[in-house]
Parts: C-alpha cells; structure tokens; sequence
C-alpha cells in the first residue's frame, strides 16, 4: 500500500521513459503516478504518433511533474546543409517541449568521428546561438549534459563541467545552463568546484542519477541501479543541493540488464536504491 509518507519520500524521484521503455508512456505515467513517483522526463520516441500537447494534458491530470523534453542537440556535422538540419530538428524539440508542457530540453551536443573536437565545439557554440531565440520566443531552458570522455568521438565534444561552463559562459543567457549526470561526470576530479560555479551562475538545470558497473559489458546500455557500481551518487547529490539545488533527482537508466527484467519489479529496484543509495 502507498503512504503518505512513502508518497513525501519519493516527491523528488523523476523517471525517464527510456528507463522504463517496455511501457509505453500511456502506462508508464499510469505506474508512475502508482507508486507515488513525482516527476517524469519524457524522451521523444515516447511521442511517435501522439499528438504532444494531449500527453501534457494527461501529465498533469495526473499531478505528475513534467520536468524535461530529451533530447535534443548533435550539432557537429561535416556539411552545412545537415547542421541547418540539425538546427531545425532541435527548433522542433523546443515547439514539442512547449506543446507537451516540458520546461526545458536536454542538449546531447554531438560530435563527428573524424572531425577536430575544436571545430565540433565551434559547430555546437553556432547551433546553440542558432536557437536560442525560439528557446527565449517559448520560454524553454537549454540544459547542457556534458557526456563521459568516452563519448567524444560520436556523442559529444562537450565532457566536463568545465566545458559546459565555458560554452554557457560564451553566451551568459538565464535559459542556458546544464544537466548533471553522475554516469558521465563522476570521475571528475573538479567536479564539485564546477558544481559551485555553475550554482553561482544559476545554470544548475537538472540532475541525472544511475550507477557505473565494474566490469562495463557496454558502454551505453550496461548502467546500474544507484548502489550497484562504484559512483558517490549521495556525495555529488550533497554537492548539487549545498549548492541551491531544490529539482527532481532524475533515473535515467540504459540497460540491456534491466530491459530484460519484468518492468514493474524494475519500478520498485529503482525507488528501493533511490532511497538507500541516493
């Protein structure tokens, strides 16, 4: 039976649907709102076929917290016409998170094998200048999520706060800032400093949460529930809420692993290790 109190405890919990994607969001939203979830970050594959502003609307019928639209960004491209291309699929993303009722949209920045990380930076600081003004026109935030280094090569050239900073830097607007990710920023050594600089700025947007499995059988579908590999994930949670930090603790989970499991018993690992280990 659901408590009030067990209700309070997982006021903060946001689940991805790419964690939970054997539900549809139809019943995702349903599980969630069931097991006394607060928030949901929707992924677009979720919207095929759906008409976005109708899922907002049954959102928040059901009091359950739109906290983001992913993902947009992979800006890098070799020619011009796929980066205008690029431009236009995350012009998209911002109407889409503006009909679906999402306040912000993550930006996986992208990069290109073969192609200079200087120029894929340059290629993502234009992009992002690109649509920024349909992002102020829709009152959408720009959430930056620096990915691990492994990552560089094909997913994004941004992978360290530090980074993330200096591209919000370049820009100084109040709706660009940055998603933390524990999974790809946990190794950093200045972590917490960056943390502290990126709160001073306001630009503390999200906050993601799994774990890293030791051995890593996949690079992008082997994570772990929190608890379950090596990351701190309650030290870098201090970090985050020492330094103003008040959002959703958000369960993005990839995992051949836990795909396989029955997805309701999933629901309930994800809320037992959020207590215990977040």
């Amino acid at each position: 039976m659901t408590t009030a109190s067990t209700l309070e405890d997982y006021s903060r919990l946001c689940v991805h649907t790419i964690t939970t994607k054997a539900w549809s969001i139809e019943e995702a939203m349903d599980r969630y709102v069931a097991a006394g979830i607060g928030g949901i970050t929707v992924w677009q594959d979720a919207l095929k076929q759906r008409k976005a502003s109708l899922i907002g609307e049954q959102l928040r019928a059901r009091d359950l917290s739109i906290v983001s639209l992913c993902r947009g960004g992979f800006f890098p491209a070799k020619s011009a016409q796929e980066r205008q291309q690029s431009i236009n699929d995350n012009r998209r993303s911002i109407e889409l998170a503006a009909e679906l009722g999402a306040p912000s949209v993550v930006l996986v920045c992208g990069a290109v094998p073969g192609q200079s990380l200087d120029t894929s930076r340059q290629q993502i600081s234009e992009g992002i200048a690109a649509i920024l003004p349909d992002a102020e026109a829709a009152g959408i935030r720009l959430s930056i999520e620096p990915l691990h280094p492994m990552y560089a090569d094909d997913r994004s050239a941004i992978n360290s706060m530090a980074q993330a900073n200096q591209l919000c830097d370049q820009f100084d607007h109040p709706l660009l800032g940055i998603a933390v990710d524990v999974y790809h920023l946990w190794w950093d050594d200045q972590l917490e400093q960056q943390i502290q600089i990126a709160a001073k700025k306001q630009r503390l947007f999200a906050f993601h949460i799994c774990d890293w499995m030791t051995p890593t059988t996949d690079l992008l579908n082997d994570r772990g529930l929190m608890g379950e590999g090596c990351i701190p994930v309650k030290t870098i949670r201090n970090y985050m809420e020492t330094n103003g930090f008040n959002g959703f603790n958000e369960v993005e989970i990839f995992s051949n692993r836990w795909w396989q499991a029955n997805p309701e018993h999933f629901l309930q690992q994800i809320q037992q290790s959020y207590l215990k280990h977040s």
